[in-house]
């Protein structure tokens, strides 16, 4: 199993804005539900800290292999879904790694 974790800071100059941007993340992924193969499991979650260093949303997403997570990246859905946000966020970034061998679990 891979795991493919996104996080972002979105748009919004009020907080009202923010969770427009929020909301139209969350329902763009939520669109890929069975529409991408080896893709297993996905979430989105939205952070309750309000920390200043703290990203606004989570993608974590688990695929069956890596070549699952490989055609992912230019499947046409997950590819309609980027251009779609490509306006609603202001930084990216990304982590995947292969579970648990890769990872320390307590």
């Amino acid at each position: 199993m891979i795991k493919h974790i996104v996080m972002w800071n979105v748009r919004g100059d009020t907080p009202a804005g923010k969770a427009r941007a929020i909301e139209k993340l969350k329902s763009s992924f939520a669109s890929l539900r069975g529409q991408i193969p080896g893709l297993s499991h996905l979430e989105i979650g939205v952070d309750s800290s309000r920390t200043d260093y703290a990203c606004d949303v989570v993608l974590y997403s688990e695929f069956e292999t890596q070549a699952a997570l490989d055609a992912y990246s230019t499947h046409p859905e997950h590819l309609r879904v980027r251009n779609e946000l490509a306006e609603v966020r202001t930084a990216r970034h990304q982590v995947d790694y292969a579970g648990p061998q890769d990872c320390v679990c307590i």
